[in-house]
């Protein structure tokens, strides 16, 4: 009997960011994979501001951007948007490879220490107060916790005993990648046509994604291998003439279906991803509320086994993450909607064109849209709670650097917005030695930076979980008209103090080291 304290069943992004966090926090989880080796097709090709700044956040933006291309762009139901217009900063879309990222996070993984072993299908799940038994690849794997990140048809789900409840469109959709060429050239971007979409983008150095969708026709069994003369042949009928594609490096089939599960936990099973929650493919939507799922609970996961979660931490998995499931199938729901019928919705979307002129509706659109718009808890007297920023420069006193570096420890973080600010007055919250300190009996598990005031976050503090959230803000400050930070006593500026502090350090951090 192999005894594990996480086992993750698939070696896709959710499975590989979820081993990451898990590894970067000291545990070291065993991955199963059914897979013999490692996809080269990829059915995910972008990545949007969501994933990308939760990347940026464990370092690991960068190497995934090499491998792909930056689209300063974003789209609802095809009806391009403008991230510049935005009033805050995010990062952009990139485009790149499925295959490209899980390369990526597979390596960071390994390099935390996480084993991953290909080959190995779970066939059966069995569990008790203590633990889960998972039976996969001939081998018997004890486990304190077990998580499902293993797609649409995962096993743990249904071994789990898991509701997966939702509605499967007649849909046709083929995905392919081909060598680019001047036939295909003329055909760049998505186009709505009557009966679905047709779409060609590139997805690397001379290559092309070539897909094809189409609405209220009977789609094909995944398990029957699509052709070129079938992806050639539904081009036509979207198109009205033949478009040639040349020989592809991989085809693939897609689907419009939307499910999501009852429940993201059942005992000492969970699930994430497409485990979790399918829904058509639009944006890198999908993708980005996968990953986010995996570094919600990764933490979590990790205080567990430490010994030093509170109570319900893991239940506000399925609290916080399930809504946002839900919403993700709502909006993609909503923009096929505005795909078609075409003819019958081209109205509409001519009026939501007129009205995406309009900042705020833009800014709403392209937060929906990249799953920027995700808060946990928020109430009108701490509006900045639960939200997560990107990556702000900071002025500290050893230099500026961005939000997004402070947090590549993957711990919590207090964020002391007061330097060279003697009227704020947190400095002392992180001053002291440990016997004095406020934050000292969470040294183990909380970070301090000190910086100065900056606009792009209204407060004087913030104390920051894992996974980017802000958990308190120490100053409900505004930002007038000149984009300063009102004082305290000052008109825009009003002072908490360090009010609810303990409060939010017990709630998602535990007790304090004696």
């Amino acid at each position: 009997m192999i005894r594990m304290d996480v086992v993750i069943a698939g070696a896709g992004p959710v499975g590989l960011m979820l081993a990451c966090e898990l590894g970067l926090a000291g545990v070291r989880p065993l991955v199963l994979e059914r897979r013999a080796v490692a996809r080269e097709d990829s059915p995910g090709m972008a990545i949007n501001a969501t994933t990308v700044e939760l990347l940026d956040q464990r370092g690991l933006a960068d190497r995934v951007r090499a491998g792909g291309l930056e689209w300063p762009q974003a789209h609802f139901a095809h009806l391009m948007l403008d991230p510049g217009r935005m009033r805050e900063r995010h990062a952009s879309t990139v485009l790149v490879p499925q295959s490209h990222l899980e390369s990526c996070l597979e390596a960071r993984a390994r390099e935390l220490g996480v084993e991953i072993r290909r080959g190995h299908e779970v066939t059966g799940v069995r569990q008790d107060g203590s633990g889960v038994t998972v039976s996969a690849g001939g081998d018997e794997i004890s486990c304190r916790y077990l998580v499902g990140c293993d797609g649409a048809n995962s096993a743990v789900r249904r071994l789990a005993g898991i509701r997966f409840p939702g509605v499967d469109a007649p849909f046709h959709g083929i995905v392919a990648e081909v060598a680019a060429d001047g036939e295909l050239m003329p055909h760049l971007g998505a186009h709505q046509h009557p009966g679905g979409v047709f779409t060609v983008g590139p997805s690397g150095p001379g290559l092309l994604r070539v897909s094809t969708g189409e609405f209220g026709v009977q789609g094909w069994d995944d398990e029957i291998p699509a052709t070129v003369d079938e992806i050639e042949a539904s081009i036509a009928r979207l198109v009205g003439h033949d478009v040639k594609i040349g020989t592809p490096r991989w085809l693939a089939r897609w689907h419009n279906v939307t499910r999501q599960a009852e429940r993201y936990r059942a005992g000492r099973v969970f699930v994430a991803g497409d485990a979790a929650h399918v829904h058509f493919p639009l944006g890198g939507q999908a993708l980005s509320t996968g990953v986010e799922d995996a570094v919600n609970l990764g933490w979590k996961l990790a205080a567990d086994l430490a010994g030093h979660a509170p109570a319900g931490l893991l239940d506000s998995y399925h609290r916080e993450r399930h809504p946002v499931g839900a919403r993700a199938c709502l909006t993609t729901r909503a923009q096929v909607a505005l795909m078609h019928p075409l003819p019958e919705v081209t109205p509409l979307r001519e009026v939501i064109s007129e009205l995406i002129g309009y900042d705020d509706v833009n800014e709403h659109l392209v937060r929906m849209a990249g799953g920027l718009d995700v808060t946990y808890g928020c109430d009108e007297s701490r509006p900045l709670v639960g939200r997560r920023f990107g990556a702000v420069p900071l002025s500290t006193p050893d230099g500026v650097v961005s939000l997004a570096e402070v947090s590549r420890t993957g711990r919590g973080l207090f964020l002391d917005l007061s330097a060279g600010d003697d009227s704020t007055g947190f400095l002392d919250l992180s001053a002291g030695d440990d016997s004095t300190g406020a934050l000292s009996g969470w040294s183990d598990r909380i970070n301090v930076v000190v910086a100065s005031p900056t606009p792009e976050i209204p407060a004087g503090a913030l104390l920051l979980r894992p996974d980017g959230r802000v958990a308190w803000t120490g100053e409900a400050t505004e930002i007038g008209e000149t984009g300063g930070i009102g004082k305290p006593g000052q008109p825009g500026g009003t002072r908490d103090g360090a009010g609810g502090l303990e409060e939010a350090l017990l709630t998602w951090f535990g007790r304090p080291t004696a």
